[in-house]
């Protein structure tokens, strides 16, 4: 193999050739014809010159071949390059399994080419020389530009940061600076670069020896204190922008930082797990309070439950008494009624008769006038036991006010909630304020803080209270709500099954009015023809009315409040007012207005008690003395 690389030297190879004869240099290598490893730790290159042959190491030998193998200057050989990159294929393949994985440090925990001894540019800095220049029409020199630089050398596997060439008042000097990472990845990257150069005999040595008449193509190598201290333009550049540290230095230093953290972050987990106990302590002892207010409200609760009920059950028998007391005097006063009429008849056909008689028969009067007291003080106590009813009524309304005005003095307490709360927030602000101030007196302040945590606790408790009296009472009046809207749909069954005439009564909400329907129809077609038309007419109304995807409403601002109102360019109620007229267009809008208000969620028709002479939803007391009128009337009817 050894005379086919030097046979070869004469008669160069194409470029497309070189993956073939890479190839079969690959399989001499491998079948041992050439001597790669001298020991252990000792390695050559066997296509290197006899004069430049030297022992390597693993990692030098292999930075050398693919210094070698990927280099683009033209001195080299294309077999030159294909034998390079064979070997380190043979190097990564065949003899990197038998030497193991490479470290980037040494057993000293040094990166391999660096001493501890040593002082380097920091951050890690790389020098690179003999960039070619040519000169410019403006007269200055231009070169290779960093970003390529940087390119090249990412290719070639030495990961720099940056590449900054240098320049000067005559342009491109021929330098650049190429930085690297910090820590130890960087400095590794940094000697690989020295070693590659340096393998192509293209390192700072030989450049200090060849510097007169160098060789073409860069010289690059890792920044020293040698390198700091120059007086050109590189040892300018590179004290504006780093500082000398040997590696014992750097260690140091890291080891400083690393120890000057894990205190910090120590003291850190310290009071975050103090800040935290403190906390857990705070949580169970408001969970506490917490679980003994549930209790109470429990109990309250309970207790309120358990009254209400006896209440509803007293209640309910006392009605019972009275309406069987009213059954039984009603019977008594009809069969008294009765038995007057029949002695009356019977006092007329003996009047005719004898004195005795007569004497007999005004006896009989005069007990029938007794008779008429008692029946009089019968209409009296039922009076009474009316006016009893009334009462109950005005309780009920009077109850519904006290409602009312605990519902206002509950949004009192809130707001003094809210007040209160502000207040705390102040005094806990104030607490941290003087846990914070620095002041010789600190008996003062002690005493101070004191004095704020009792206040914070006295509010903290007067809240509390505050807030287990707003749920009670939110409760009290959700329930005597849900009491009077039973009491109104009851009195609107009631309504709705007796012949009530009177100004309250039971109005469907949302129902249309047929009449201006029937009234337009009869205008365009014969009496029997005009009524189908109109019921037509409606029931399509009333599909467009319950349909919840027509919505012709706007909402507009009157006095800083929202209000709701018709859209006067809705295509349906616009045709309907042209085709129908006034009359029907305002019925719909009736409707549509009465649904909207009493049931806008559910779109269909409800009953409410109305008052039908003011035109306005009739409260629970109007209809109970309507009610009762007409109870007493029809009492009255049958007494009589």
């Amino acid at each position: 193999m050894e005379s086919l690389m030097d046979d070869s030297s004469d008669d160069d190879i194409s470029e497309p050739e070189m993956g073939q004869f890479e190839d079969k240099i690959y399989e001499e290598l491998k079948s041992g014809s050439q001597q790669v490893k001298l020991t252990d730790k000792s390695f050559t290159c066997p296509y290197c010159p006899k004069k430049r042959k030297r022992d390597y190491l693993y990692q030098e030998l292999l930075q050398h071949a693919s210094g070698v193998g990927k280099s683009t200057s033209d001195k080299r050989s294309a077999k030159e390059k294909a034998g390079h990159l064979a070997l380190m294929k043979y190097l990564e393949k065949d003899l990197g399994k038998m030497v193991g994985p490479v470290k980037p440090l040494d057993e000293n925990g040094t990166p391999i080419g660096a001493s501890h001894s040593d002082k380097f540019v920091w951050p890690w800095k790389g020098i690179v020389v003999n960039i070619p220049t040519r000169r410019a029409e403006d007269g200055r020199c231009v070169g290779e530009s960093g970003s390529r630089l940087r390119d090249e050398f990412i290719r070639r596997g030495f990961n720099p940061t940056r590449v900054m060439p240098l320049w000067n008042y005559r342009g491109h000097s021929g330098y650049a600076v190429v930085e690297f990472i910090t820590g130890w990845p960087g400095l590794h990257n940094a000697m690989c670069f020295e070693q590659a150069y340096e393998a192509e005999q293209h390192g700072r040595q030989y450049w200090i020896e060849e510097h007169e008449n160098p060789k073409p193509g860069l010289y690059a190598w890792v920044a020293r204190e040698d390198d700091y201290r120059l007086s050109n333009i590189v040892g300018e550049h590179l004290r504006k922008v780093a500082d000398l540290k040997s590696i014992q230095e750097i260690m140091e230093e890291e080891a400083r930082k690393q120890e000057r953290l894990v205190s910090n972050l120590t003291y850190i987990i310290e009071e975050k797990n103090k800040h935290m106990q403190e906390m857990e302590e705070k949580c169970n002892e408001k969970m506490k309070d917490l679980n003994d207010a549930v209790s109470e409200k429990d109990r309250l609760l309970q207790e309120y439950n358990e009254e209400w009920r006896k209440l509803q059950l007293s209640t309910h028998d006392h009605f019972q008494r009275i309406f069987n007391d009213h059954e039984k005097l009603k019977l008594q006063l009809e069969s008294h009624k009765k038995e007057l009429e029949l002695c009356a008849e019977e006092l007329e056909k003996r009047e005719a008769k004898n004195g005795s008689e007569r004497k007999k028969l005004s006896e009989e009067i005069a007990e029938n006038a007794e008779r008429n007291r008692s029946l009089q003080l019968a209409a009296i106590e039922q009076q009474r036991v009316d006016e009893k009813v009334l009462k109950l009524a005005e309780e009920q309304k009077r109850k519904k006010e006290e409602l009312h005005n605990r519902i206002r003095k509950l949004e009192k307490e809130l707001d003094e909630k809210q007040a209160l709360e502000l207040e705390i927030v102040q005094l806990r602000g104030s607490l941290k304020v003087m846990e914070h101030m620095e002041d010789e007196d600190e008996k003062e302040v002690f005493t101070k803080i004191d004095g704020l945590l009792k206040d914070l606790r006295d509010r903290e408790e007067q809240l509390a209270d505050l807030e287990a009296l707003r749920q009670t009472l939110t409760v009290k009046e959700r329930r005597s709500n849900d009491e009077l809207q039973d009491a109104r749909k009851e009195l609107i069954s009631a309504f709705k099954e007796l012949p009530i005439r009177s100004h309250i009564g039971v109005k469907r909400m949302g129902e249309l009015d047929i009449e201006p329907f029937l009234k337009a129809m009869r205008l365009k077609y014969h009496e029997d023809e005009a009524e189908d038309k109109a019921s037509e007419l409606c029931s399509l109304w009333e599909e467009y009315l319950r349909d919840p995807s027509w919505h012709p409403f706007q909402t507009i601002e009157v006095d800083g409040e929202a209000k709701r109102i018709i859209r006067s360019d809705d295509e349906k109620l616009r045709r309907l007012k042209e085709e129908l007229g006034e009359k029907a267009y305002n019925a719909v809008i009736n409707a549509l207005v009465e649904m909207n208000e009493f049931n806008a969620s559910g779109s269909y028709i409800v009953s409410e008690l109305w008052n039908y002479k003011e035109r306005r939803k009739a409260p629970l007391i109007e209809g109970v003395e309507v009610l009762l009128d007409h109870w007493n009337t029809q009492k009255l009817k049958r007494i009589m």
